[in-house]
């Protein structure tokens, strides 16, 4: 019942007093507001609170994400429209030398350029800086800036806690509410109107469900505006070149024989000094780790493998011995482990066969014939059955086609898999996995593109409203890994710790095996997604059970830093 200057100026007042500061409520509402609107809220915070609003925000804030709190307030962006092609131009320039081309950062020129510009302005030279030097703004501002800082500059760049929740409702329920319904479906996966309806109750439930207008999972279409911009992420996820960056990486001065060594006397006596084994195969690379095995076997006689698995007990000696594996004994004992006793773990074969090339997949079939006198494709089908079965056989083939994608194939794909929808449930699973499976995962990007125009609707969706079980779950991870593959881990991750008890067996799966691919990566994204550090997660998550620390302490080295 709040005028929206009246509600901004509560929620700001809110945000700055008492002991912390909520820096994300001042960097959403100052970031996404025009000039009247700033104007209009510092006004009304002077008349609630006899106080101007940035006095307060000066107060309680700090560095440079201050100043650019300070510039939005004045509420002087240029409003005019215009886009001047040499003042883009420049931008661009400006910008670039200000991050990427420089040791160190200008912020400064950060905060006078998205500071002040116009909006139209602004995406102009997002789009010009992208051409010029295929990364968007959005991944120079997380490798150049960091903490609240590089948060608002994400804010102006890009544009449940119940706060946020009502201040977000009730600002853009008449502005923009369906937008950022289909936006928030294809970011998450799931519809507003069901997130909300989890995780509320009650007449505010019931409130926030009206304002909130409808929920998108039914249909799996999109409306005319959203599926513009579904069909644009997905084009943007073409065109997006976001270097992998592992956590773990080949020590310098590395001597195998002295690691060797020092792990026998780790081991060696009364004891075991589990600190020293952590220290040397948590820090080394698997390519060192394997010249270690070797030279243990080499200069003392012995296996290292064994030595390691008599000395150490638990998590901690799955999670060394993990480490001390080849990728392909790794994957090929994880798939294993995931077929072996009474029950299946699908989700762990579905998450090995999806993520790997197709070289990796022909390594960890040699290794399971090596290690298990079976072939994996036999284990496979004694395991599983029906259309999964099928789907999990065409992987393990490792046949996967690679390269960029095919325009005109890409087309005809798209049109089949729209085809498919109408057609018998058994069909239609029998045309996904024979594109799924098989293409490679730049075509698959243009293909799903491509889908959304020929059938105004969501591929992730269509394949959670028709499908069902493992086969959907495995649809479901091909399309996840092909539109943000650490997106995909990190979500993972979080479903290994979160509730009661932890994964355990995924989370040394994904740590190890990511550990060297892309795990900061994953680390950013899980971040973005949950609001959360891996590190903290890991740190918490981990503690139960674990009552000397070193699993957990072996984990947070892979993890490689706090976020």
């Amino acid at each position: 019942m709040r005028t929206p200057p009246q509600h901004d100026a509560k929620e700001i007042h809110d945000a700055v007093k008492g002991a912390g500061t909520d820096e994300k409520c001042l960097i959403e509402i100052l970031a996404s507001r025009n000039n009247q609107q700033i104007h209009d809220m510092v006004a009304a915070y002077r008349e609630a609170y006899g106080r101007e609003v940035e006095e307060d925000i000066v107060a309680d804030t700090s560095g440079h994400f201050k100043k650019m709190l300070v510039v939005l307030l004045q509420g002087t962006r240029d409003e005019s429209g215009a886009v001047e092609a040499d003042l883009v131009a420049e931008d661009v320039q400006d910008l670039y030398a200000a991050g990427e081309e420089q040791w160190g950062t200008d912020e400064a020129k950060f905060i006078m350029i998205l500071g002040n510009r116009s909006i139209p302005h602004l995406r102009k030279v997002f789009d010009e800086y992208e051409k010029a030097y295929e990364k968007t703004i959005e991944d120079s501002i997380k490798s150049e800036l960091s903490g609240d800082f590089e948060r608002l500059m994400l804010a102006v760049g890009s544009g449940t806690a119940d706060n946020t929740l009502i201040r977000i409702m009730i600002c853009r329920s008449e502005m923009d509410m369906l937008d950022i319904r289909e936006c928030f479906r294809l970011r998450y996966e799931k519809s507003l109107y069901n997130m909300i309806k989890d995780d509320t109750s009650g007449d505010y439930k019931r409130t926030l469900l009206n304002l909130c207008g409808g929920d998108d999972d039914l249909a799996g279409e999109f409306f005319p505006e959203a599926a513009q911009i579904a069909y644009k992420m997905w084009e943007i996820s073409a065109m997006t070149k976001i270097p992998l960056r592992p956590t773990v990486r080949p020590a310098s001065d590395f001597d195998p024989a002295a690691d060797a060594q020092a792990l026998r006397k780790a081991m060696k006596g009364f004891g075991t000094d589990e600190d020293a084994i952590i220290e040397i195969v948590a820090k080394r690379s698997n390519a060192q780790r394997q010249e270690i095995r070797q030279a243990f076997k080499s200069l003392l006689g012995r296996d290292l493998m064994k030595d390691l698995k008599s000395e150490l007990s638990k998590n901690l000696e799955r999670l060394i011995i993990a480490l001390m594996l080849t990728p392909a004994e790794f994957d090929a004992k994880m798939m294993r482990k995931a077929m072996e006793g009474a029950g299946t773990d699908e989700h762990a074969l579905i998450e090995i066969l999806v993520s790997r090339s197709n070289d990796q997949i022909h390594a960890m079939n040699e290794a399971y014939l090596h290690g298990y006198k079976k072939s994996l494709e036999d284990a496979i089908q004694s395991d599983t059955s029906g259309h999964f079965c099928r789907i999990l056989t065409s992987l393990v083939q490792g046949a996967r086609e690679e390269g960029p994608a095919d325009l005109d194939k890409a087309d005809s794909d798209a049109q089949a898999l729209g085809e498919a929808c109408n057609a018998e449930s058994d069909d239609m699973e029998m045309k996904f996995m024979s594109i799924l499976c098989t293409r490679s995962f730049p075509h698959l990007r243009r293909v799903f593109q491509e889908f959304v125009r020929y059938t105004n609707k969501d591929i992730e969706q269509i394949i959670k409203k028709e499908m069902s079980g493992d086969v959907k779950n495995a649809f479901y991870a091909i399309v996840r890994s092909v539109k943000n593959q650490p997106s995909y881990f990190a979500d993972r991750l979080y479903k290994a710790m979160k509730g009661l008890g932890t994964d355990d067996r995924a989370l040394i799966r994904i740590m190890v095996s990511r550990s060297e691919v892309d795990l900061f990566n994953i680390r950013k994204e899980f971040k973005e997604t949950h609001d959360a550090s891996l590190h903290d997660f890991i740190q918490v998550e981990t503690a139960i059970g674990d009552t000397s620390g070193d699993y957990r302490k072996t984990l947070l080295i892979l993890c490689g830093g706090e976020d």
